[in-house]
């Protein structure tokens, strides 16, 4: 059985719940077979983060070079990408490539406990060098924020700042309103002269990582199937919330801690 192809280019998660991990057990469950290209490792648990070290840029492309040679990509999603400097190995080995497939650019900033995990210099990175590559950038409100530099926090600032990201990036732009309070998780996709919006019910008590993970790698394997934006997304939509409904739960010395179940 011949199964489409998708690659990640993420941060790997010691705790499996985000990044790479997260990834490849969505691409599992879609059908779709994962490839990875590690940036860096992640000591952390959910809310937590312990230590971060990068992969050196060489060995990015190096990952990224050998993927190219022997498989057929489909579709790309990026995700934690630490440093400029390897945002800016990452556009260039596209580039170099010669990939014409859908480009996810998810642009991790801030881990969801609120660790920072990019350094310094690399948002103007992502704006000059992988932006410019991106079918679609998936931004949740603090990383649009932090893209704007002004507050994103309600549906009407949601639709100003949307438009504004597509102008100017040139991009389809996923805006994930999930951090908004109501009874309802919110995105709105900007995207050939439309607004379209895509909801599902809050799923509330699960204090946990990488949703925004999923969801991205979810849209990228709906796209490596050949689904329509608007269709991958709306599969990946359902998805992401099942996976956060049916979350797995251990006890422990801490507390409980939350990871979601990667199934259909």
């Amino acid at each position: 059985m011949e199964l489409p192809v998708a690659l990640t280019v993420a941060g790997s998660d010691s705790s499996a719940g985000a990044g790479i991990q997260a990834d490849l057990k969505t691409f599992s469950a879609l059908e779709v077979y994962g490839l990875s290209a590690v940036t860096c490792v992640v000591a952390e648990t959910p809310g937590k983060v312990s230590r971060l070290e990068p992969i050196s840029p060489e060995m990015v492309r190096a990952q990224i070079e050998v993927l190219a040679k022997h498989f057929p990509i489909a579709a790309i999603k990026t995700g934690l990408l630490c440093s400029a400097a390897t945002i800016a190995t990452v556009a260039q080995s596209i580039i170099d490539l010669q990939y014409r497939g859908p480009v996810i650019v998810d642009p991790v900033i801030t881990a969801t406990g609120g660790d920072p995990l990019l350094e310094r210099g690399a948002i103007e990175a992502y704006e000059k060098e992988l932006f410019p590559l991106a079918s679609l950038i998936t931004p949740n409100l603090d990383e649009a924020s932090q893209l704007l530099g002004r507050k994103v926090a309600d549906r009407a600032s949601m639709e100003r700042a949307g438009k504004e990201l597509k102008e100017k990036f040139k991009a389809a732009v996923l805006l994930k309103g999930g951090h908004l309070e109501g009874d309802n998780a919110l995105d709105l996709l900007f995207a050939d002269g439309r607004v379209i919006e895509f909801s599902a019910p809050f799923v509330r008590d699960v204090a946990t990582h990488g949703t925004g993970c999923t969801y991205s790698a979810a849209i990228t394997g709906g796209l490596a199937k050949g689904a329509s934006l608007a269709d991958a997304i709306a599969r990946a939509k359902e998805f992401v919330t099942k996976c956060i409904s049916s979350r797995l739960r251990w006890s422990g010395p801490s507390g409980n801690v939350d990871a979601l179940r990667h199934q259909m």
